[in-house]
């Protein structure tokens, strides 16, 4: 079973929050016979959209195939966090590649928030941007640690955006009794992923790219020129771009051994109206310190949109049970709320939680497995790989020589093994260890 098929209508957006409150667009026609591209981008989130985007600026023939909408997959369905850094932290980092590569990193996660605000500027994207996302801890020690980055953030890197919050202080934000403590980063910024992602293929549109909905890839010839195999035609690229996260399939063999899907879950609660102050009482997101996150915000019609828990495989589980676990023990006054929107979605990961650029072939380059932190980290991805093609690869390999390991196992035995691991890291939540 293909995961693009799993749990979706064919060509049709989930029935969330983002889909119904979303700036409406025309479909982009689907591929009907065969044609030519300087490059063919396979995927229509963030990363594929960036590329098509930044390529034909540069003047790229660019040919976009996606295989149900354009912002189908994560891109459209995610909790619109747009984080500092990398998705692991500047202290992990340092320990894996050293001060200076440490450094680097931080800098192009920097620059990735910077180039998703220029980008709604520019094009004039209307999608809720808004400052402000704060890390929780749910105990003395999670605060502890917080506290502790925070300052080295400052000392180390010079950030000074974080404003750390003692239990009074983040109460005064957040009023859970689950929480303890925390930081406010400033820096980072929340907003409506669809209607971004939706902006991105307007303006890659308007700059010339051509773009296929409901064209699914289902073979690459791999060669010089490579030739994408669609259900109605083809596709001869100079070069491609594999733009899949969650949803590459069977396409290339060395992106699935590193990049490993998994399901993620988010409700919308109903209008909440004046008792929005006992969620929140700032127009920030928040996101707590569990291994298995909790992320949540409040809508612009007041509703809670409140992201948290995982499964592994191909089907959903029941979205509205697996999330008001996590939701009631952050906010038990809310037992018993109605839930108004129930949606799921497929995102991808690595063992290192770190995005895996790639080029799998002379002239295919890949970029997938952001973990959790793509409204940056995937827009920047396509920039990068834009880059590439167009011959100024510096930022695309030192993202690409991050460390990659396959899981072990193949695909066999990646899910079960990191459904085990997961289990182990809720319990420990569970048990405050």
């Amino acid at each position: 079973m293909n995961l693009l098929h799993a749990n979706d209508r064919r060509g049709e957006y989930p029935a969330s929050w983002y889909a119904a409150t979303a700036t409406p667009t025309e479909r982009f026609a689907a591929l009907k016979g065969d044609t030519r591209a300087d490059v063919c981008v396979v995927g229509g989130g963030y990363t594929g959209l960036s590329a098509a985007l930044h390529l034909a600026q540069a003047g790229a023939r660019v040919v976009l195939l996606e295989a149900h909408r354009v912002g189908f997959g994560a891109s459209g369905r995610n909790g619109g966090q747009l984080g500092s850094g990398q998705r692991m932290d500047q202290t992990g980092l340092e320990k894996l590649l050293g001060d200076t590569r440490a450094r680097q990193l931080w800098e192009m996660g920097e620059e990735a928030k910077a180039l998703v605000k220029r980008l709604i500027a520019e094009h004039g994207i209307d999608c809720d941007l808004r400052p402000g996302i704060a890390w929780s801890g749910s105990s003395a020690g999670e605060v502890r640690e917080l506290h502790d980055y925070a300052a080295h953030l400052a000392d180390r890197y010079g950030y000074n955006q974080l404003e750390v919050m003692d239990p009074d202080a983040f109460h005064a934000l957040c009023p859970s009794p689950d929480y303890k403590g925390g930081v406010l980063d400033m820096g980072a910024a929340h907003l409506h992923p669809l209607n971004f992602a939706l902006g991105l293929a307007r303006a890659a549109a308007a700059a010339g790219a051509v773009i296929h909905e409901e064209t699914e890839v289902l073979e690459i010839g791999e060669g010089r020129p490579a030739r994408l195999r669609t259900a109605q035609g083809t596709v001869t690229a100079d070069h491609v771009i594999l733009a899949c996260n969650g949803y590459l399939g069977g396409l290339n063999g060395k992106v699935a051994a590193r990049v490993m899907p998994i399901n993620n879950f988010v409700v919308a609660t109903e209008p909440l109206g004046d008792d929005a102050g006992r969620v929140l009482t700032r127009d920030v997101g928040v996101a707590d310190s569990r291994f298995v996150v909790n992320y949540f915000r409040l809508s612009r019609d007041r509703r809670l949109l409140f992201g948290g828990g995982e499964s592994y495989g191909y089907r959903f589980p029941d979205i509205e049970a697996t999330v008001r676990k996590p939701m009631r023990q952050v906010f038990p006054h809310l037992a018993d709320v109605r839930i108004d929107y129930a949606w799921g979605g497929t995102l991808a990961i690595t063992m290192k939680r770190m995005p895996y650029l790639a080029r799998v072939a002379p002239n295919i380059l890949s970029a997938s497995g952001y973990s959790g932190h793509g409204v940056g980290n995937a827009t920047q991805a396509g920039q990068l790989m834009a880059q590439a093609v167009l011959g100024e690869s510096d930022g695309f390999d030192t993202m690409a020589a991050v460390p990659a390991p396959a899981f072990p196992g193949g695909a066999a035995l990646r899910s079960p093994l990191l459904a085990l691991a997961m289990t182990w890291y809720a319990l420990r939540d569970r048990l405050g260890v």
